[in-house]
């Protein structure tokens, strides 16, 4: 076991880097005070091979590890944690079509995607069914070659915007069984989107209802070729998407410490640096080694994915719990070391404490993280 990164993966970091801090960070607060969704600059990234990331080489993505993919959600949120998040999303959508798709899905859509030509979004809480998925009520009907799927799907991320809908629906009776996934074009008749919800955070990227009434599509669409396979799609999807979002929280809290770092030594008061302060200096302490910590976790979660670690489950859950509660909490540690200047906008601050607030609920509350790890250590899992 060693904990230095390869000469290979210390490159893609050090790519995700530049980008995020040339092209993502210096527009980010304006992004977030007008609420634009800046595709242009997101599809940039795929030129750089982060579209399709742990997406086989031969089904078009670029190959890499789920550890590799740690590394550029966490430096991309460097610059905007809304922004790397987005791209997770994709990216998990990406995989779930490589990874359980037919191969004519797979020829048929996959360049598209690995191209950004089309953006992704992921279609699974329903306004009755956040963390209980199993119990989500949308509908798809077989009608001869085709499906009719009905519906809302709630908090979509990129709605309205994206290109390609991974859809989960009802084809069968109650519970996780009678789950299967769809893709959806937007131009599909039947398909619209509700009105841009007003956020705390994450405002660079648009957040919509998905609305199915009588949403006819090909049943070429049903993704697997099988029915009742969604809802494990979904829970293996969640895994990645959980690593990937606590590795959002690691880059934001990464930035936040960079600013209090350079402020310390800035300001101030009485006399004296702030950095001089003994109580100053033991809370960057405090701060940076909570992420580094955090840093162990998510690294360790996407190494148990990339080997299929019977325990990655319950890794991802751990990881995703602790590290956006830390990032969260070494934001806001970081405005408070600002003291008046971190609630404003002009530092950047404030805004990361928005963002990664919502990192603590999707992908699974921070409480079902609890009860994922609980249930595991009680069938004898061991930590």
């Amino acid at each position: 076991m060693h904990f230095s990164l390869t000469d290979e993966q210390a490159a893609i970091q050090e790519t995700a880097l530049a980008f995020a801090r040339e092209r993502i960070a210096p527009q980010a607060s304006e992004w977030d005070e007008t609420c634009h969704f800046p595709i242009d600059v997101i599809r940039e990234t795929a030129a750089l091979g982060m579209a399709a990331i742990y997406v086989d080489a031969e089904k078009g993505g670029s190959g890499l590890s789920r550890l590799d993919g740690a590394l550029i959600f966490e430096a991309l949120a460097y610059g905007c944690p809304a922004i790397s998040s987005y791209i997770s999303i994709h990216n998990m959508v990406a995989w779930m079509l490589g990874r359980y798709g037919t191969a004519d899905q797979v020829a048929a859509w996959m360049p598209k995607l690995a191209s950004m030509d089309w953006l992704a979004s992921y279609c699974l809480t329903e306004p009755g069914a956040g963390s209980d998925a199993a119990a989500l009520r949308t509908t798809a009907r077989r009608d001869g070659d085709s499906y009719v799927l009905d519906g809302t799907k709630q908090f979509i991320s990129g709605a309205g915007a994206t290109d390609f809908y991974f859809v989960f629906a009802r084809t069968g009776g109650e519970g996780p069984g009678g789950i299967s996934a769809f893709v959806i074009f937007k131009d599909t008749p039947g398909l619209s989107f509700g009105a841009n919800e007003k956020k705390m955070g994450w405002n660079a990227q648009p957040t919509r209802q998905v609305i199915l009434d009588g949403c006819r599509i090909p049943a070429s669409n049903l993704v697997g070729g099988t029915e009742g396979q969604g809802f494990k799609f979904a829970m293996s999807g969640l895994d990645g998407g959980r690593v990937n979002i606590g590795a959002c929280s690691l880059g934001a809290a990464w930035s936040a410490l960079d600013k209090a770092r350079g402020y310390v030594h800035e300001r101030k008061a009485f006399g004296a640096e702030l950095a001089s302060f003994q109580a100053v200096q033991f809370k960057l302490a405090d701060m940076a080694t909570d992420l580094e910590a955090g840093r162990l976790m998510i690294y360790r979660a996407a190494d148990a994915l990339d080997r299929a670690d019977p325990q990655a489950t319950m890794y991802s859950a751990m990881g995703k719990r602790y590290a956006t509660d830390l990032g969260f909490n070494v934001c806001n540690e970081a405005l408070q070391l600002h003291g008046g200047y971190g609630y404003l906008k002009d530092y950047g601050l404030e805004k990361l404490v928005r963002d990664l607030r919502v990192h603590q609920i999707l992908e699974g509350t921070n409480e079902i993280m609890r009860v994922v790890v609980s249930r595991k250590l009680l069938a004898g899992n061991r930590p």
